[in-house]
């Protein structure tokens, strides 16, 4: 969202215009034939080839708007993609889960300590490259000096043509290369975590969807969010409920938006990924459906067991355990976890990981899912190794960073963590959530297992 001298308001995410290009893609993406709606814009005059950055150049014409509105209309009336094998319901994911859990439940405040200073690590690692392509971020380092990534980025002793070519990002510059760091700056990534922990303590454990969403209203700024959080927020401004909400107008249902969400159930449901995924998936409902919800069950139960688990392969086993067996998601995991797991050699992962899922928007939660899980897969529980090699590997990398730190963190406990990582974090979270502006990470640890001794009780 911008605006400036002489200019008009610009809100991206939410225009009939540029939602509808992104629409066709994901109903193409569900198995649905929507060629018709495709001809139809294209012969109107619109652009069916979809925003990378949720607005296009220049603003529809009221005739052309309304049309885009018309063909969302249209798509949302076409039968909804086959459930067999990817449910869109708890009960039917469910039914697939393991009938016991033998993880530990009994949690130490460092390895929740860890977790969240992990997640703002990786998230800050990420921060000043996100919508740079991953050929972009290695010019950078590359030019540098400083390929393959193994510390903060820089923009000391960066060439002037390659800074032109690959521009930081413009919001997080300023607060998140080594040269500037003072603390961990804003970032949605860890204002989610930080509702999340709000909800739990206002609502307890069995808070509902409509608990979330009123969440959203009373403390979480419009402007903070965006794709399916987005368009899931003005719909409740609409007046719709979920799980209405994820579905009217959200071409992004399926994004990665519920997977940065989720975290916090996992760390105060330790051992248990079931509870874990269940308070998740009521989560994710305000906004996302089918693989949306499936990232945010997945993230929730590899937080479930990242503070108790001795290995990485436990906690992706955890992972994996609540996840539709049969759905693309699934495979899309799985998959990635093999390639992470088989080599040395994380360029080769990447590349097969782009020949997979590369024609997927940079927000899409398969493609990123699946890099979290080769990173994981292939760091073997090591933060530095784990979040560098996310990070480099493009797509959506403050959210990516943040889920590998979040698991990598709580595996090593804040003790154990390198300096160079958690020194520049001062301690301290900026975040636009009313009343944790400044919070320190050590509260947050105690506040968090407090929540998860409160389940245990």
């Amino acid at each position: 969202m911008s605006a400036g001298p002489g200019r008009g308001l610009r809100l991206t995410w939410v225009q009939p215009e540029d939602l509808l290009p992104h629409e066709l893609a994901a109903s193409r993406d569900e198995g649905r034939d929507v060629t018709d709606l495709a001809d139809r814009w294209a012969a109107a005059g619109g652009d069916v080839t979809a925003p990378v950055s949720g607005a296009s150049p220049v603003p529809a014409s009221p005739r052309l708007r309304a049309l885009a509105v018309d063909l969302l209309d249209a798509a949302e009336a076409r039968p909804g993609p086959d459930t067999a094998h990817e449910p869109d319901d708890l009960d039917a994911v469910h039914a697939t889960w393991p009938s016991a859990w033998h993880l530990p439940t009994t949690v130490e405040r460092d390895r929740l300590h860890g977790a969240w200073l992990g997640r703002a690590a990786g998230c800050l690692l990420g921060k000043p490259v996100e919508k740079i392509p991953r050929h972009g971020i290695r010019e950078i380092l590359s030019a540098t000096g400083r390929w393959p990534l193994r510390g903060w980025f820089t923009a000391q002793g960066l060439p002037a043509d390659v800074a032109a070519r690959w521009p930081w990002n413009r919001r997080s510059a300023p607060t998140s290369l080594a040269e500037n760091i003072a603390g961990m700056p804003e970032d949605d990534d860890l204002n989610f975590a930080l509702l999340a922990l709000r909800i739990l303590e206002t609502y307890g454990p069995d808070f509902t969807s409509t608990d979330v969403a009123q969440a959203w209203l009373d403390w979480l700024p419009a402007g903070r969010v965006f794709t399916a959080e987005r368009v899931a927020y003005r719909n409740l401004l609409l007046g719709l409920t979920p799980p209405r909400t994820a579905r009217r107008h959200n071409p992004f249902r399926e994004w990665i938006g519920a997977q940065i969400r989720t975290d916090v159930y996992g760390w105060t449901n330790p051992g248990r990924p079931d509870r874990a995924a269940e308070a998740a998936w009521r989560d994710a409902a305000v906004s996302h459906v089918r693989a949306g919800a499936y990232g945010a069950i997945w993230v929730a139960a590899l937080a479930a067991a990242a503070p108790v688990a001795t290995s990485i392969d436990e906690v992706l086993d955890a992972g994996e355990s609540v996840l539709p067996p049969d759905s693309r998601f699934t495979a899309a995991i799985r998959e990635a976890r093999a390639l992470g797991a088989g080599t040395d050699d994380w360029e080769h992962i990447v590349d097969t990981l782009y020949v997979r899922h590369g024609h997927l928007h940079w927000v899409h939660v398969r493609n990123n899912a699946a890099l979290v899980a080769a990173a994981l897969a292939y760091g073997r529980g090591d933060l530095e190794r784990s979040i560098c090699a996310v990070v480099s590997g493009g797509w959506d990398t403050d959210s990516t960073g943040a889920t590998v730190g979040a698991v990598t963190g709580a595996l090593t406990g804040a003790s154990a963590l390198p300096g160079p990582w958690v020194t520049p974090l001062r301690n301290r979270l900026a975040s636009s959530i009313a009343g944790f502006d400044g919070v320190r990470f050590d509260e947050l640890a105690g506040r968090t297992l407090a929540l998860a001794h409160r389940g245990a009780a």
